[in-house]
């Protein structure tokens, strides 16, 4: 198993872009993050910024959040990680990709537009 920082750096790269595709979906996620309707939750997973958000934003965070845990699963087992460490990763580089104006949770858990 290959399980340098690297191979899993570039596993979580590729889980970005594959949970963006089709396109239809990396639409409906970027005008969705852009609205500040959806923003990245510190374990790896979209989330609703408010409670109140219409069926088809939470449809959109249910989609995406099932394509997430299953790529986030398979690179834990790639890797030899727990699925926990892989979401943290995975959040890592969400953040650092979330532009400005996007929601992002802090370390306590509140949204906070970077």
């Amino acid at each position: 198993m290959n399980t340098s920082p690297i191979s899993l750096f570039r596993s979580i790269c590729l889980l970005v872009l594959l949970t963006l595709s089709p396109l239809a979906l990396a639409d409906a996620l970027q005008d969705a993050k852009q609205s500040g309707a959806v923003g990245e939750q510190r374990d790896g997973y979209l989330g609703a910024v408010t409670s109140s958000a219409g069926a088809d934003i939470r449809a959109l965070v249910a989609r995406v959040n099932q394509e997430r845990k299953a790529r986030y699963e398979e690179i834990a087992k790639k890797n030899n990680l727990s699925l926990q460490q892989v979401q943290a990763l995975a959040f890592e580089q969400a953040e650092q990709a979330t532009l400005a104006g996007n929601y992002v949770q802090n370390a306590s858990g509140a949204w906070v537009k970077k």
